[in-house]
């Protein structure tokens, strides 16, 4: 989303405020302040949605100068702010401040609609350059991509991420930087921006700033943020470094309360990274709830993919897969490898044609550690199943070029998964019209992508401003992904060796949410909130 600075409007947004722990809600102190909001208080076991109007008039500035409010009676000891992923599924951003200090965890772009995008550009409600730090939960964009953004904006402090995420970043961040700067330049070229000049939202100096600031940390390991507030990671399972972030605060009387943040809940019985640790038990809960109103297709990945790739052999032509570079493309190599060791498929030449996901693929196989024990088996026998000996990576524009020229029986994985961009589209213009072809869409296509038009059956679409025939069998695979569905959810949930006293519903559509919290008061008798973008959480002491 490129916008002019000059025409970026700070809104004094009103915010949600929830005492955890306590039963009915009850007004705090008005901050003297110009300008006056009406902010609705909660306080946990209220379903934290419109129809529950229990408000007062408070006055709250837009960028709080430090520090954390008063409800009247007694001091919090944390106070933590939904900054994204609220009622949405992009943008997460979590604010925690304490009495003279303050954090962020997570440090995610929105993505997807333009009114979601433009929430890159609102300044946050806290000086970026008065917040100690930074803990990320994964290196995916919608939990990373503001990091160039916040540094741009004055941020000076430590970002924790686990190894693994932190060698990720030095993939991600740069080329969402390119992106944002080749958007810019392709606006003002084209003149179809109302801004002048168009902006990126952040350059690459901005994304190399930000990864000199990373400062990896062990899964499991405790790290200090401030006196008495301490933080741990733990594995999930979602991508390679993905983490669980649990964290820790003194209150009066020498006790201590924990919140627990879940990041992106992985699957169970998928090939090549450990699986999730299960939550253990918190005081607070932030869940997300992505797939929390549906359960993922049950057919055998294998199978599915088995049959799809040998009805592409039999049309004769080049089986195209549109895959994310990040996980989609190592787990899609993974399966090809073992289907065609055993024989259940033929063994037929593989191509990667993604210059992020040859990186990323070679991380995957760097971190050993976070190997599930099927893949390590693989390690110790001196084979690598995401690099096996019939794949060729095209790392140069010119070695892609080359595939033009390739006959099938062929596979090509490129990027991007939802053929919004990237060496993909190529492919699709050169093999889309031949009928010998097969499309095979490996994720989710969210609406409104060249994927989405594909799936939907569309007989022709737009690539690079001309109009394309849609001739070859396009398929699409249900049965991956990297998020847990509902039943997952909550086999996560019910491992736990102690009850939360506050769960708050992240990182997921309204609708969703509301199934999840219905099932989640009549399987574990929890109640839930669901909080939207600038709502508090008031941890008191």
């Amino acid at each position: 989303m490129i916008m002019d600075r000059d025409t970026i409007m700070d809104e004094a947004a009103g915010r949600n405020r929830v005492v955890a722990g306590s039963l009915a809600p009850t007004p705090s102190v008005p901050v003297p302040v110009p300008v006056p909001v009406t902010v609705p208080v909660w306080r946990a076991g209220a379903a934290l949605t419109p129809s529950r109007p229990h408000l007062f008039t408070s006055s709250l500035p837009h960028r709080a100068g430090g520090g954390i409010q008063y409800d009247g009676t007694r001091r919090l000891c944390m106070k933590i702010t939904v900054l994204g992923a609220g009622r949405c599924v992009t943008g997460s951003k979590y604010l925690l401040q304490w009495k003279h200090h303050a954090a962020l965890v997570d440090c995610g772009l929105f993505q997807g609609p333009a009114e979601n995008r433009r929430r890159n550009w609102k300044p946050l409600p806290y000086p970026e350059h008065r917040l100690g730090a930074v803990v990320l939960t994964h290196a995916h964009i919608d939990h990373s991509g503001y990091l160039p953004r916040l540094v741009r904006q004055g941020f000076r402090g430590p970002i924790h991420c686990t190894p693994p995420t932190a060698a990720l970043l030095r993939v991600l961040l740069p080329d969402a930087a390119h992106l944002q700067e080749e958007e810019a330049r392709y606006a003002n070229k084209k003149g179809y921006s109302k801004h002048r000049p168009a902006l990126p939202l952040f350059r690459l100096a901005d994304a190399k700033a930000a990864l000199r600031a990373l400062e990896p940390v062990p899964f499991g390991e405790w790290v200090d943020l401030n006196p008495g507030v301490k933080f741990r990671y733990h594995r999930q399972g979602h991508i390679l470094g993905a983490a669980a972030v649990e964290v820790v605060t003194k209150v009066s009387g020498g006790q201590h309360r924990s919140v627990y943040f879940s990041g992106d809940v992985g699957r169970y019985g998928v090939p090549i990274l450990r699986e999730p640790e299960s939550y253990p038990g918190s005081d607070v809960l932030f869940v997300e709830t992505t797939y929390g109103d549906r359960l993922h297709d049950r057919r055998d990945p294998y199978s599915v993919l088995a049959d799809a790739v040998n009805a592409g052999i039999r049309r004769g032509g080049v089986i195209l897969i549109p895959a994310f570079a990040v996980d989609r493309t190592q787990e899609i190599l993974y399966i090809l490898h073992e289907l065609m060791e055993s024989g259940e498929v033929p063994e037929i030449p593989i191509f990667l044609d993604s210059p992020m996901g040859i990186e990323t693929t070679a991380l995957y196989s760097r971190f050993v550690e976070e190997h599930d024990a099927e893949m390590r088996e693989y390690f110790s026998e001196g084979k690598n199943p995401i690099f096996p000996p019939n794949l060729t990576v095209t790392r140069s524009t010119a070695e892609s070029k080359k595939l033009n020229h390739v006959d099938g029986p062929a596979i090509i994985i490129s990027a991007s998964g939802m053929a919004t961009g990237g060496r993909i589209l190529h492919h699709l213009k050169l093999r889309l019209p031949d009928p010998r072809n097969t499309v095979l869409f490996v994720g989710y296509q969210a609406q409104g992508t060249k994927g989405r038009r594909l799936v939907e059956g569309e007989p022709e679409i737009k690539i690079h401003g001309g109009w394309i025939p849609v001739r070859a069998h396009v398929d699409s695979l249900g049965a991956f992904s990297a998020h847990a569905d509902q039943e997952e959810l909550l086999v996560w949930l019910k491992r736990r060796k102690r009850e939360p006293s506050t769960v708050c519903l992240i990182h997921g559509e309204l609708p969703a949410q509301e199934t999840f919290a219905d099932l989640l008061k009549k399987e574990l008798g929890w109640e839930t909130l669901i909080p939207e973008i600038g709502d508090e959480i008031d941890l008191s002491r």
